[in-house]
């Protein structure tokens, strides 16, 4: 979770394969999109509280935790703490809200006592008097209290030593991580807006769908609309086939398209208000940056959105791409609504869906390497994604014996850093992780409202590499890039 980490290196990018089959028509859908998930994207600000913590025992220089600020595209606000401890970050950084399974607490039998922590401490409870008494100290601030937080999260995120250099702090930080060990694991928490299938195909004539909501909203809160330019008979309807403009929480969408439609695709918009629930992830959208998860949230605007495409005859495809950090790619699925059959090539494996059928292909995809690729298919069908493979908290780094430095939060220029020491041992099984270094590069350091803590991570600069990766499908292509990013620890 700490200080800015300047993007000056070059993004190298990667070679690309185009098919040569011709396609025919112009139905695409106009923009990236980032994978198929719903909910809250947000923009990085800075430290808003925080303090020192030493890494491994309590000696050296201490770096800086605390609780971040985000601001959420169109409208609100959120305050989340890191749990990637090694791994850098940027003010501007754009983050896009995301289950656990897609990140880096997948694998991590910790991850429902880190929500524990998050729902018994600050900012959630509030009462920094009440936090004082558990913690048996006379009195917290908040940014005693923040630091306390993040230590006693990194202890189940990172599986590392982290003590607060502030007495108080340390207390609560300690009180923290004694009372998660023993308390129930907490489940993960609601998505706060999501629609699925995030894509659907069909015949004129039919009903596309359905699409079940999911949201943490009200009843009848979130806004359902069609854009300006979709055809005027075209209309999204409930089960009884009632034109509707308002969703809930469980409710089943279709999209109408009367017979003689000429063909085409639109999107259905879902956008409603809501608190995003305390535990949510939240993960780099460009590159790989530290994770995130969410400690606060004021009403916040979310958004999900479906494609759609209906066809007279031939193979219909509906496209769907989701993360799949257990097997380490992308889940491509692949569905034909139409009445001929859909073949297509991955990496030299042919797949044929007959009419009416689905099936779901795993696409490799390096840890820490953003992906960005489009599919196309028959009638100029055409979807683009966009995001980054992030399922891994960074690698301890090696022992060295190199002097490390260590950059304060309100600080923009390079000072001095902890030394290694050696933590205790944590509830996981995995060995301690040795206290990382962290390095300021001149000149662009962030001063965001007092600057970002500089996260720890080795000396070497960030690995950058290009793969690229063809996907060809009958009647279309897919271009598939993929950039590493920032890769600490190496």
């Amino acid at each position: 979770m700490f200080s800015v980490r300047g993007r000056g290196a070059a993004r190298l990018t990667a070679a690309t394969l185009v098919s040569a089959l011709a396609v025919s028509g112009a139905i695409a859908f106009a923009g990236p999109a980032t994978a198929d998930d719903g909910g809250a994207t947000a923009t990085l600000g800075g430290l808003k509280e925080s303090g020192k913590i030493w890494i491994g025992d309590e000696k050296g220089k201490p770096i800086n935790g605390g609780l971040f600020d985000l601001s959420v595209d169109g409208g609100g606000s959120l305050q989340a703490y890191c749990i990637d401890l090694l791994t850098p970050t940027d003010a501007g950084t754009k983050y896009r809200e995301t289950d656990w399974d897609k990140s880096t607490l997948h694998d991590n039998p910790n991850a429902g006592k880190i929500r524990w922590i998050l729902q018994n401490s600050y900012p959630e409870v509030n009462d920094l008097n009440m936090l004082a008494g558990k913690a048996g100290v006379a009195a917290l601030t908040g940014d005693e209290a923040a630091t306390a937080t993040q230590a006693a999260i990194w202890k189940y995120s990172d599986n590392v030593k982290a003590t607060p250099v502030d007495p108080e702090a340390k207390a609560l930080a300690e009180y923290l991580v004694a009372e998660a060990a023993k308390a129930p694991d907490q489940e993960e928490p609601k998505v706060s807006l999501a629609a699925a299938p995030a894509s659907v195909a069909g015949k004129a004539g039919d009903r596309l769908g359905p699409v079940k909501v999911s949201t943490t909203a009200a009843d009848g809160a979130v806004k359902v609309s069609l854009p300006a330019d979709a055809p005027a008979d075209v209309k999204v309807v409930d089960k009884d086939g009632k034109a509707v403009t308002s969703a809930s929480n469980d409710t089943e969408l279709f999209l109408d398209v009367p017979a003689g439609t000429p063909d085409g695709t639109t999107k259905i918009s879902l956008q409603t208000e809501t608190e995003v629930a305390i535990g949510r992830v939240f993960g780099s959208v460009e590159g790989h940056e530290q994770t995130l998860i969410l400690a606060g949230s004021s009403k916040s605007t979310v958004n999900a959105e479906v494609t759609a495409a209906w066809a007279k005859k031939g193979a219909i495809p509906a496209v769907t791409v989701t993360e799949n950090c257990a097997k380490g790619g992308l889940d491509i699925t692949a569905s034909n609504e139409g009445d001929e059959d859909w073949t297509f090539e991955v990496k030299g494996v042919s797949f044929t869906i007959a009419a009416g059928e689905s099936k779901t292909v795993t696409v490799p995809v390096p840890e820490d390497t953003a992906y960005d690729f489009t599919i196309t298919g028959p009638n100029g069908f055409s979807k683009t994604f966009e995001g980054v493979l992030d399922c891994k908290t960074a690698p301890s780094p090696e022992p060295s014996t190199a002097t490390p430095s260590e950059t304060p939060a309100t600080s923009a220029t390079p000072s001095e850093t902890p030394s290694t020491g050696t933590p205790s041992e944590t509830p996981s099984a995995s060995p301690s992780t040795p206290a990382p270094s962290t390095t300021t590069e001149a000149g662009t350091t962030g001063t965001t409202g007092g600057g970002l803590a500089e996260t720890g991570s080795s000396n070497a600069t960030p690995m950058i590499a290009g793969i690229a990766v063809a996907l060809v499908l009958a009647g279309g292509g897919a271009v598939f890039f993929l950039r590493k990013k920032k890769a600490a620890g190496q």
